[in-house]
């Protein structure tokens, strides 16, 4: 579970729009996305669900951002594991998965594949179907947790007003 200060630390981070298209309706996709993936092979879900707030923590624009990944590990590395709640080694391996996100890699261990593919597996919201030869977990590929999480992703592209942004967000909170 995020922590009230470290979720306080993200929203005054962050800088664009916090329900636009990478703000916490997509955040909140994410963990879900990661943590149904993360439940099928075991990877980490605390670096998952920290993933999931933290790897657009620092983007400074919608679309073309090349450096917001770094810029989020550098972020992460910036802050203390106890406010993380982590280890160092999960630490590290939050720091790369949100390094490279963005990069199109597939190879890495368990948990890194995890939250990327719960991060690429919404991109059904900007309009785009994932790529399923990018995903890296055989969960993530499977046709019907695919369409799942693209329905979930594509109904916020739809349904997108301000009137149910919030709503959105509270519909996808695993239970």
């Amino acid at each position: 579970m995020i922590s009230r200060d470290l979720l306080q630390l993200i929203r005054s981070t962050f800088i664009l729009d916090w329900q636009g298209i990478h703000g916490l309706p997509h955040w909140s996709r994410v963990r879900v996305n990661g943590l149904q993936i993360a439940r099928n092979n075991a990877a980490d879900q605390k670096v998952v669900e920290l993933f999931a707030f933290l790897h657009d923590v620092k983007r400074e624009a919608d679309f073309n951002d090349p450096e917001h990944g770094p810029g989020a590990a550098a972020f992460i590395h910036s802050l203390p594991d106890t406010l993380l709640n982590i280890r160092p080694v999960q630490k590290e391996r939050l720091e790369y998965a949100c390094y490279y996100h963005s990069r199109g890699l597939t190879e890495a261990d368990i948990t890194i594949q995890t939250c990327w593919d719960a991060d690429r597996l919404d991109l059904g919201r900007g309009g785009v179907r994932p790529d399923t030869k990018k995903l890296c977990t055989d969960i993530a590929k499977d046709p019907e947790f695919f369409e799942q999480a693209y329905q979930r992703a594509t109904y916020w592209n739809r349904k997108q007003s301000p009137a149910n942004k919030e709503s959105i967000v509270q519909v996808w909170k695993p239970g």
